[in-house]
Protein backbone atom coordinates (compact mmCIF):
# COMPACT_ATOMS: atom_id res chain seq x y z
CA UNK A 1 0.00 0.00 0.00
CA UNK A 2 1.39 3.29 -0.56
CA UNK A 3 1.73 5.42 1.69
CA UNK A 4 2.43 9.06 0.36
CA UNK A 5 1.26 10.15 -3.29
CA UNK A 6 2.42 13.60 -4.26
CA UNK A 7 -0.34 16.17 -5.35
CA UNK A 8 -0.18 15.19 -9.12
CA UNK A 9 -1.11 11.86 -8.11
CA UNK A 10 1.75 9.01 -8.67
CA UNK A 11 3.61 7.15 -6.12
CA UNK A 12 6.52 8.78 -4.50
CA UNK A 13 10.02 7.24 -5.60
CA UNK A 14 8.63 7.39 -9.56
CA UNK A 15 9.09 11.35 -9.51
CA UNK A 16 12.61 11.19 -10.26
CA UNK A 17 11.62 9.55 -13.60
CA UNK A 18 8.58 11.54 -13.94
CA UNK A 19 10.20 14.82 -13.52
CA UNK A 20 13.04 14.14 -15.34
CA UNK A 21 10.66 13.12 -18.22
CA UNK A 22 8.69 15.92 -18.21
CA UNK A 23 11.45 18.33 -18.40
CA UNK A 24 12.68 16.60 -21.40
CA UNK A 25 9.44 16.90 -22.94
CA UNK A 26 8.99 20.50 -22.12
CA UNK A 27 12.82 21.26 -23.23
CA UNK A 28 11.48 19.66 -26.85
CA UNK A 29 8.16 22.04 -26.55
CA UNK A 30 10.52 25.16 -25.64
CA UNK A 31 11.12 27.01 -28.64
CA UNK A 32 8.61 28.91 -30.43
CA UNK A 33 9.53 27.67 -33.77
CA UNK A 34 8.20 24.34 -32.43
CA UNK A 35 5.11 25.11 -30.84
CA UNK A 36 4.82 26.75 -34.43
CA UNK A 37 5.13 23.75 -36.26
CA UNK A 38 2.52 21.87 -34.09
CA UNK A 39 0.19 24.18 -34.42
CA UNK A 40 0.39 24.38 -38.51
CA UNK A 41 0.07 20.61 -38.27
CA UNK A 42 -3.11 20.40 -36.18
CA UNK A 43 -4.49 21.23 -39.31
CA UNK A 44 -3.37 18.38 -41.22
CA UNK A 45 -0.31 16.65 -42.97
CA UNK A 46 1.83 19.69 -44.66
CA UNK A 47 4.97 19.22 -46.44
CA UNK A 48 8.78 21.17 -45.96
CA UNK A 49 7.83 23.65 -48.41
CA UNK A 50 4.50 24.39 -47.27
CA UNK A 51 6.31 24.73 -43.18
CA UNK A 52 9.02 26.81 -44.42
CA UNK A 53 6.15 29.16 -45.61
CA UNK A 54 3.58 28.74 -42.37
CA UNK A 55 5.88 28.91 -40.04
CA UNK A 56 8.28 31.61 -41.43
CA UNK A 57 11.12 30.17 -40.80
CA UNK A 58 14.08 29.17 -42.87
CA UNK A 59 14.11 25.46 -44.02
CA UNK A 60 18.02 24.59 -43.32
CA UNK A 61 16.43 25.70 -39.07
CA UNK A 62 12.97 24.03 -39.62
CA UNK A 63 14.60 20.91 -40.80
CA UNK A 64 16.78 20.89 -37.40
CA UNK A 65 13.43 21.48 -35.36
CA UNK A 66 11.44 18.80 -37.73
CA UNK A 67 14.45 16.22 -37.37
CA UNK A 68 14.09 17.14 -33.21
CA UNK A 69 10.43 16.09 -32.81
CA UNK A 70 10.43 13.25 -35.31
CA UNK A 71 12.88 11.60 -33.36
CA UNK A 72 11.46 11.94 -30.11
CA UNK A 73 8.12 10.43 -31.67
CA UNK A 74 5.93 14.05 -31.80
CA UNK A 75 6.19 14.14 -35.39
CA UNK A 76 5.35 11.28 -38.24
CA UNK A 77 6.92 11.78 -41.54
CA UNK A 78 6.60 10.15 -45.17
CA UNK A 79 7.96 10.65 -48.85
CA UNK A 80 6.11 11.39 -51.38
CA UNK A 81 8.97 11.60 -54.44
CA UNK A 82 10.91 14.11 -53.53
CA UNK A 83 8.34 16.17 -50.70
CA UNK A 84 8.72 14.69 -47.45
CA UNK A 85 5.57 15.20 -45.52
CA UNK A 86 5.33 15.74 -42.04
CA UNK A 87 2.04 14.93 -39.92
CA UNK A 88 1.44 14.82 -35.56
CA UNK A 89 2.00 11.24 -34.26
CA UNK A 90 1.32 12.23 -30.32
CA UNK A 91 -1.84 14.05 -30.08
CA UNK A 92 -1.34 14.08 -25.94
CA UNK A 93 1.92 16.35 -27.09
CA UNK A 94 -0.59 18.62 -29.33
CA UNK A 95 -3.03 18.30 -26.15
CA UNK A 96 -0.54 19.62 -24.05
CA UNK A 97 0.82 22.49 -26.22
CA UNK A 98 -2.88 23.64 -26.77
CA UNK A 99 -3.77 24.03 -23.11
CA UNK A 100 -0.59 25.97 -22.36
CA UNK A 101 -0.84 28.28 -25.30
CA UNK A 102 -4.53 28.51 -24.52
CA UNK A 103 -4.23 29.64 -21.38
CA UNK A 104 -1.73 32.02 -22.05
CA UNK A 105 -3.97 33.79 -25.16
CA UNK A 106 -6.34 33.42 -22.68
CA UNK A 107 -4.02 35.88 -20.37
CA UNK A 108 -2.69 38.14 -22.73
CA UNK A 109 -6.19 39.40 -24.34
CA UNK A 110 -8.14 39.17 -21.27
CA UNK A 111 -5.19 40.93 -19.11
CA UNK A 112 -7.18 43.16 -17.13
CA UNK A 113 -10.64 40.35 -16.97
CA UNK A 114 -8.15 37.99 -15.56
CA UNK A 115 -6.82 38.46 -11.92
CA UNK A 116 -2.78 37.94 -11.70
CA UNK A 117 -2.95 34.88 -9.25
CA UNK A 118 -5.11 33.30 -11.76
CA UNK A 119 -3.25 33.60 -14.73
CA UNK A 120 -0.42 31.01 -16.04
CA UNK A 121 2.28 33.31 -16.31
CA UNK A 122 3.13 37.02 -15.36
CA UNK A 123 2.51 39.06 -17.63
CA UNK A 124 5.58 40.72 -19.98
CA UNK A 125 6.73 43.77 -18.94
CA UNK A 126 6.90 46.43 -22.04
CA UNK A 127 10.46 48.10 -22.39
Amino acid sequence: MLRHQLQFGYPMGEDSKVFETAGELFALLSTPVRLKILSVLCNGEQNVSMLVEATETKQPNLSQHLNALYRAGILGRRRDGTQIFYNIQSQRAVTLCRAVCSQIAIDISDAADVPAQDRLVRARRSA
